[in-house]
């Protein structure tokens, strides 16, 4: 702890300078995200027949983005709020890029539902002419909701670093000096101070932690209170907070590997850090075995006849290689991994986060397409229905990944404006009544400084 304490300066070093990799990165991030912009503007301008989605597939992939994009944000909950209420100290170096991840995905995922009404603007209208019977009205509020909460609840453990980079990075821009000035509120690391904050971030876990729970339960029943095969499920809220929990959990995974690998943040996210981990990822994996197993038994058992058709789509038919992909390669590979010590390798415990959110995307896909593929209704004269062959637009794909690269982008522009590791909570200050604890971060020593972070 002691050699992490005097080599803190190297993480505020990453936010001084960019090089041209840097930009290079974000460049590209940012014209994926220009192409999909201009995918949205051809949906805007021409409509929703641009897209994949056709009678009675009418809803594609915007809305299996949105569900996924919301789910992978209970990274911040878990990781954060969960470990933190239990004292887990070995939380510490994550904590910040959980809740990242959880800032970045929710405005993300809350923007594919207004880029499906095909004309956003008329958003206000789920505002102003809400009825309160409506899922989609609860699951506005609820996301409103998140965001708030999980914003207010990134920036209290923010506030202690923020001045660190008021009092050290003298010579970024005047815009980032006087915004660090003004967000830092004053902190001088007075106990009072301390105990405040650290006060007002437990009521934050505290409250964050139903709240993302109660989220994904009423993102679930937007389906399941629908009348429609697959959907009308009562497991479903449980099913979908353990979806998030295993996605959020793999997302952590790989963000965490990509800091620690382009950053050097070997120092501070140690073997050990994923395998704890792993553990969690492993314990949701079998869970998320058996919801699918009792979700797919249950309906299959009954024998009736839209069951049978929906069952028969995914495991026989035009979905097969999806429904199969998931159940291996997002399900069984990663439990064999995690479970089998010599492959609990940092390298392949990333491999397996990266096919279980693979896995998880697909199972958000199977959730709404092939359920909306079968016809529940009697065909209207003059028009056709074509179950199982709804085939995403040029333009989804834009717009699917334009979502991803604008993850990363903000993902990738917070860590270099705040410090990515919780300076604040790796450095443990002693805090005096008499004066500041954490008015800056630690200063090296100038052979640490040539060094660099050294690997544990």
């Amino acid at each position: 702890m002691t050699e992490k304490r005097q080599d803190t300066q190297s993480i505020m070093a990453l936010l001084k300078s960019h090089g041209a990799r840097f930009y290079l990165f974000v460049g590209v991030l940012a014209a994926i995200v220009g192409w999909g912009l201009y995918a949205f503007y051809v949906e805007y301008v021409y409509g929703l027949g641009v897209t994949g989605d056709r009678l009675p597939v009418v809803w594609g992939l915007n809305v299996v983005n949105f569900v996924y994009f919301i789910a992978i944000s209970m990274a911040g909950t878990i990781i954060s709020g969960i470990l933190r209420l239990s004292n887990a100290d070995w939380r510490k170096p994550i904590t910040r890029m959980a809740e990242a991840i959880t800032v970045a995905a929710l405005p993300i995922g809350a923007l594919f539902p207004l880029l499906d009404l095909g004309r956003p603007e008329r958003v206000l209208n789920l505002f102003l002419l809400a009825r309160l019977q409506s899922p989609i009205a609860w699951d506005g509020i609820a996301i409103g909701t998140y965001i708030i909460a999980s914003l207010i609840y990134f920036y209290l453990p923010l506030i202690p670093d923020l001045a660190a980079c008021r009092d050290s990075l003298q010579a970024v821009s005047k815009l980032r000096r006087w915004l660090y000035t003004k967000l830092s509120l004053g902190w001088s690391g007075l106990a009072e101070q301390d105990k405040r904050l650290k006060g007002a971030i437990k009521i934050m876990a505290i409250l964050v932690v139903p709240i993302a729970v109660s989220v994904h339960s009423v993102l679930s029943w937007v389906f399941s209170v629908t009348l429609r095969v697959e959907w009308h499920s009562t497991v479903f809220p449980i099913f979908f907070v353990m979806g998030a929990v295993y996605s959020g959990v793999a997302t952590i995974l790989i963000v965490m590997y990509a800091f620690r690998r382009f950053y050097h943040l070997e120092l501070y996210l140690e073997v050990k850090h994923f395998l704890y981990l792993a553990y969690v990822f492993l314990a949701a994996d079998l869970a998320m075995i058996y919801l699918t197993v009792s979700e797919y038994m249950t309906p299959s058992w009954g024998a009736e006849t839209l069951d049978l058709q929906y069952l028969a789509s995914i495991t026989t038919g035009p979905y097969a290689a999806y429904f199969w992909f998931m159940i291996i390669g997002g399900f069984i590979i990663p439990a064999i991994v995690v479970s089998v010590p010599r492959a609990r390798t940092i390298g392949l415990i990333v491999v397996a986060a990266v096919l279980a959110n693979l896995g998880m995307w697909i199972e958000r896909f199977l959730i709404i397409i092939p359920s909306l593929a079968v016809p529940q209704l009697s065909t209207p004269p003059g028009i056709t229905y074509l179950p199982g062959l709804y085939t995403p637009s040029w333009v989804e794909l834009s717009i699917t990944f334009a979502g991803l690269a604008g993850f990363a982008l903000l993902l990738v522009v917070l860590s270099r404006l705040v410090p990515i590791i919780s300076l604040w909570e790796i450095s443990e200050p002693e805090v005096s009544s008499a004066g500041p604890a954490m008015a800056s971060a630690p200063v090296m020593s100038q052979a640490q400084e040539t060094e660099g972070p050294k690997s544990p």
